[in-house]
């Protein structure tokens, strides 16, 4: 093995265990509190019992049960099921949502979950501007990357982030029948953020993103034009395929069984490695050593926000364009993107793979003909790229 092949192994392994032991470090600290829901099938209702009984056997706070009836008076709590005016099933389904609703609140923690918001608002910022006015280089690009997962992973945890708004808003009205606001309410902004500048939130933002993309460059040359050890492109029909396959399949399981298949997967859970299984674990080993030879692998194969955000991005707002008039079809761009995003971008003859803003192509061009900028992508000229 070369000194070059040896070199990207070693930082490799430092990368990944670094990061899961600091994570594990920082939810101790953080003191995180547990993130599953209780199971709709683990809960004992019956017509006989009261209120304060169904509390009691279920371990739901009974503020919750009277909440779920719009009952003010705790003297409430000795009716019966029966006697709330409701049958069994309509008075199961009150108490399951608004506990439901209970428990997705109790997991969050409100002081760190703004403070991640506007962390990254401020760091998406300062890389948009990097893009925009040319400045983004091999190594700005390692140490915002690093940067970001260790500020929005290692530091702040796995929770909020991109992908987690989209899984469990469709796992918890699978089970629950219900919406979480708030969650909702960061989903809107996470794709807001994709629609006014391309996919960085994924890019940059999102913890595990960040780490994918810092572990693919390391396996690149001086200029992250190329891989060092042989780097492979798939095709985005055969990706976006399986992501939409897996998508759906992901969806018909928390609505039938209800089973959260991407949980038992989640490769977000090395930000909070104590809760690793054995089969978790060796997702995640697959997905990060895929990493060194296949651009972002979870984002293009996996990622339900990786979905939604593909189909946001065709309104971006801000996005990569190509300004024909300079260019001169040397196709540098296309050779140094790590997918066949700016391909699709460039020639304009096909649908657009997953573009992640990264600026490879704005800094591999010598013409400066490439550029993050507002409107429409135009086609090349024709016989453009004869020349």
């Amino acid at each position: 093995m070369s000194n070059k092949k040896l070199n990207i192994t070693l930082l490799f392994i430092l990368t990944s265990f670094a990061v899961i032991i600091f994570s594990f470090y920082s939810t101790k600290i953080w003191s995180e509190k547990k993130e599953e829901i209780t199971a709709t099938h683990n809960l004992l209702f019956k017509t006989e019992m009261t209120l304060e009984e169904v509390s009691k056997k279920n371990k739901i706070p009974s503020k919750v049960i009277l909440s779920a009836f719009q009952f003010t008076s705790p003297s409430k709590l000795t009716l019966t099921l029966g006697e709330t005016g409701m049958s069994l099933e309509q008075a199961k389904v009150k108490i399951v949502k608004r506990f439901a609703l209970y428990e997705e609140n109790q997991t969050k923690n409100w002081f760190k979950i703004p403070l991640k918001f506007l962390l990254w608002f401020g760091f998406m910022f300062i890389v948009y501007r990097e893009l925009k006015n040319r400045t983004m280089t091999p190594k700005r690009r390692k140490i915002y990357y690093i940067l970001g997962f260790i500020i929005f992973g290692i530091i702040l945890g796995a929770d909020p982030s991109p992908m987690g708004t989209v899984k469990d808003a469709i796992t918890l009205y699978g089970e629950k029948h219900v919406f979480f606001a708030p969650r909702m309410v960061a989903l809107v902004i996470f794709l807001l953020t994709v629609f006014l500048v391309n996919k960085m939130i994924c890019s940059w933002g999102c913890q595990f993103g960040a780490v994918q993309d810092f572990i693919f460059r390391l396996n690149r040359n001086k200029k992250d034009s190329r891989g060092i050890i042989k780097q492979y492109k798939i095709p985005f029909t055969l990706t976006n395929g399986f992501r939409i396959a897996f998508f759906i399949t992901f969806t018909i399981l928390a609505f039938m069984i209800p089973f959260d298949i991407v949980s038992a997967i989640d490769p977000f859970k090395m930000f909070k490695p104590q809760f690793l299984t054995i089969f978790g674990s060796i997702f995640l080993t697959i997905m990060l050593v895929s990493s060194l030879f296949i651009y972002r692998p979870w984002c293009h194969l996996f990622c339900p926000f990786g979905l939604t955000g593909w189909i946001v991005e065709k309104f971006s707002w801000f996005k990569i364009q190509v300004d024909y008039d300079k260019c001169d079809g040397c196709l540098a761009c296309e050779k140094a993107c790590p997918s066949f995003a700016m391909e699709g971008i460039l020639r304009q003859e096909q649908t657009i793979p997953d573009c992640f803003a990264c600026g490879s192509c704005i800094e591999i061009c010598p013409d400066n003909a490439i550029s993050l900028s507002v409107g429409k992508r135009t086609a090349p000229p024709k016989d453009h790229f004869k020349k």
